[in-house]
């Protein structure tokens, strides 16, 4: 029996250290799910967030990978060493597009966004995360934003890219509410999955694969 236990605590805090490692590299899974006080939206928003979002990450790169019946193929690569952002869209209706554009946040950017560290935490795959509060206008409407963070994983963040320095760490766990036309929408992601594994640069090339046509107008 106190073998069993001693061997019980080793392994419980074999999974401690390991999650509070510092990490460069790997595969990161988000899960997401999106609600509303509205059932006929309440649909719709379950039908797009029915598939979990695959992140890889090396450095300050990262790529995410998403699939809905409702959205298509969509690939996010993000570059912070050269601040761009390359979007790839695969939609029955509209074919392949691709966009790309800065990271850098503009003055208006920063302005409309207000942001406040909270005094909570909270505890993600082992990771002890720090709350963040966000508040912020997305297309004329206000968007309310609680996050928690950790600095044990070194990995830039499309969701926090807009906020520039305001933010420290990745986010994982991410909680948005935003008010579309009377109606509530909450949206909510959390990392469910990390592996530290090693990532080959060409899954972070900027460059729009063949195929892909600019999507003009953005």
């Amino acid at each position: 029996m106190k073998k069993f236990l001693l061997l019980s605590l080793t392994l419980m805090l074999s999974v401690v250290l390991t999650a509070q490692e510092n990490i460069t590299e790997g595969v990161m899974v988000m899960k997401q799910t999106m609600s509303s006080d509205n059932e006929q939206m309440n649909a719709q928003l379950q039908a797009m967030a029915a598939a979990n979002t695959t992140i890889y990450f090396k450095g300050d790169k990262s790529r995410n990978e998403s699939n809905n019946p409702m959205t298509g193929d969509m690939i996010v690569i993000v570059d912070g060493t050269k601040k761009q952002m390359l979007m790839l869209m695969d939609q029955a209706a509209y074919g392949k597009k691709y966009m790309i554009q800065s990271t850098e946040p503009s003055k208006e950017d920063l302005e409309a966004v207000t942001v406040k560290k909270g005094d909570k935490t909270k505890t993600v795959l082992g990771y002890e995360c720090q709350e963040y509060i966000v508040s912020m206008k997305q297309n004329g409407q206000d968007v309310e934003m609680q996050m928690f963070t950790t600095d044990k994983i070194s990995a830039v963040s499309q969701n926090t890219t807009a906020m520039g320095d305001k933010v420290e760490g990745f986010p994982l766990y991410f909680n948005m509410k935003m008010n579309q036309m009377g109606t509530t929408i909450n949206v909510e992601m959390e990392v469910v999955k990390i592996d530290q594994q090693s990532v080959p640069n060409e899954k972070f090339s900027l460059t729009p694969p063949e195929g892909y046509t600019k999507m003009e107008g953005m």
